[in-house]
């Protein structure tokens, strides 16, 4: 969809939804997870209260599921079919950032998976990684499998502590830009967001110019 951009991980887990919204922030984009797993811990009610203006800018999702799990299981119980074709796409005049679910290859729906819904709307996408034993790679296999579905990948955040030799070795390797870091964010609150978007702001401007500003 026009001026979308998908938000994708290399695993569950490494701060997909942070990334988010310090992004949103710093892009004056808004936010939207189409599909949540787990009534009670939805993104999307702390993303509102984080973002500048989220009430206006946070879109609501287009599933909501019972149970914190995979979105397939969680979708077998509730007996919802998950169908993104259907998904009734937010109106909104900035730029979008849809945050998916899990990895990659996560499953939408028992037939799908994230990188499907992806191609489906012909989105670009940015990859949120972080390093860990192992994250090297998650990360390639994520690049790897964006490249081979020809998803436009824009170029990789790193979330969290600094592995200057992993990164280097992954940037390397992909030929793909680290576009820049999320340093650890202790407490969760808007002024702490907004420093860390004015923080990342410079390294986006050569990917996206002034966006939204």
């Amino acid at each position: 969809m026009k001026n979308s951009i998908a938000i994708v991980g290399i695993h569950t887990g490494i701060g997909k939804t942070i990334a988010s919204v310090v992004l949103a922030e710093a892009l004056g984009a808004d936010y939207w997870k189409p599909v949540q797993a787990g009534k009670d811990q939805r993104d999307t009610l702390l993303v509102r209260q984080l973002l500048t203006d989220g009430a206006k800018r946070v879109h609501d999702e287009s599933i909501v599921l019972s149970e914190p799990l995979s979105p397939h299981a969680a979708a077998a119980i509730d007996n919802v079919d998950v169908d993104y074709k259907k998904f009734e796409w937010p109106q909104t005049e900035k730029t979008l950032l849809v945050e998916t679910a899990g990895g990659i290859l996560s499953p939408m729906s028992a037939n799908t998976t994230m990188a499907d819904f992806i191609v489906h709307y012909r989105l670009p996408a940015i990859l949120i990684s972080m390093n860990y034993l192992g994250s090297i790679n998650h990360t390639l296999m994520s690049i790897e499998v964006l490249k081979s579905r020809g998803i436009k990948l824009i170029g990789v955040i790193m979330n969290g502590i600094e592995n200057e030799q992993s990164e280097i070795f992954i940037r390397r390797y992909s030929q793909v830009p680290m576009i820049g870091r999320i340093p650890y964010i202790s407490s969760l609150d808007n002024e702490n967001i907004r420093k860390r978007a004015m923080q990342l702001k410079p390294s986006l401007a050569q990917f996206f110019g002034n966006a939204n500003d």
